[in-house]
């Protein structure tokens, strides 16, 4: 399928906020965290502790990048067939990226650039390591890492993509304690706590994501059929179509009712202004949208006692302890 030029556009935009956020990422990291010998989370931490283990039993350490690259890859071919192609080929590009961000960074900054605040420095670092990721994860690129060992523990348990993500990072910062020992370490474990919330907080508001949804409703009465097409292909949502009436016109109208992950949001808005630049568009943002594509709702029943007459009946009450399992792409 032949590509247009918008699109073509849109894409090498992606790629190169894409690439543009990693680097940003690295230079926080190369240049303000890891020459103050503080442990990060993600494969970056683990790269760290490598270093730090080897060099201290072989007496040269291994780069920080080459352990990134070797453990992401050795977790995206365990991952492929749990996760899927997809998840497998887009991580690939951002796990390549990152690791020549930082092994092309690090050696550049082998002191930090903020020598004696050592507090200012992680704090810039991690600010710019946060806004880094956030450009990636919104233009759909992805740093690997505990992302993908989250990817493989969503599919396989109830075990959210956030709260594993979280334990892998406590274990991979506490490690600071085996490295540098209680009386260093003690210090280095608060700055690598500080550095994880920084970088979280800071992501999340470049890519303003949280558990609400967004539901779009359109009207465009000359290109409604290719607006919800479009949908359909390109954004890989559902499109319900309904039918109304304007009251002033007294004409019948198609209406456009979607609903999608906020991440996705501007992509719904590429289509629509592609197609039609005088829909009507409304946009909101809803709590919890549960089903096919979205969050899977699930009750825990209590086990029945007793005759089937009861179990029947305590199956028929909608119960109060509802877990929702996160469906990360």
């Amino acid at each position: 399928m032949k590509l247009s030029n918008p699109k073509i556009w849109v894409n090498a935009k992606d790629y190169f906020f894409i690439v543009f956020g990693i680097f940003l990422y690295g230079i926080g990291f190369s240049a303000f965290i890891a020459p103050h010998d503080v442990i990060t989370g993600g494969m970056a931490g683990v790269g760290q502790v490598v270093f730090y283990a080897t060099e201290e039993l072989l007496g040269y350490g291994i780069p920080v990048a080459v352990t990134m690259y070797v453990v992401n890859i050795l977790l995206l071919v365990f991952a492929y067939h749990i996760v899927g192609r997809t998840f497998v080929v887009r991580t690939i590009f951002g796990v390549t990226m990152v690791s020549l961000a930082v092994g092309v960074l690090m050696p550049l900054f082998p002191e930090p650039l903020i020598k004696d605040e050592i507090f200012m420095s992680i704090a810039i670092g991690s600010i710019l390591s946060g806004i880094g990721l956030g450009l990636a994860f919104a233009h759909n690129g992805s740093s690997g890492g505990t992302d993908i060992v989250a990817a493989m523990m969503a599919k396989k348990t109830n075990v959210s993509v956030g709260r594993t993500m979280q334990y892998c990072d406590f274990c991979i910062i506490s490690s600071s304690l085996i490295i540098f020992g209680m009386d260093d370490g003690i210090e280095r474990l608060v700055y690598g706590f500080v550095v994880l919330m920084i970088v979280s907080m800071m992501a999340d508001q470049v890519i303003n994501t949280n558990r609400q949804a967004v539901q779009f409703i359109i009207f465009s009465p000359r290109h409604w059929e290719e607006i919800a097409t479009a949908i359909n292909n390109d954004a890989h949502r559902g499109c319900t179509v309904l039918n109304g009436m304007g009251w002033y016109s007294k004409q019948e109208v198609k209406v456009l009712l979607v609903m999608c992950r906020k991440i996705e949001a501007v992509t719904i808005h590429r289509i629509i202004k592609s197609i039609d630049k005088d829909a009507l568009v409304t946009q909101a943002n809803v709590n919890g949208v549960y089903g096919l594509g979205f969050d899977e709702l699930k009750l825990k029943m209590p086990k029945p006692k007793g005759s089937h007459h009861e179990a029947d009946t305590i199956k028929s009450r909608v119960g109060a302890d509802v877990e929702v399992k996160s469906d990360k792409a």
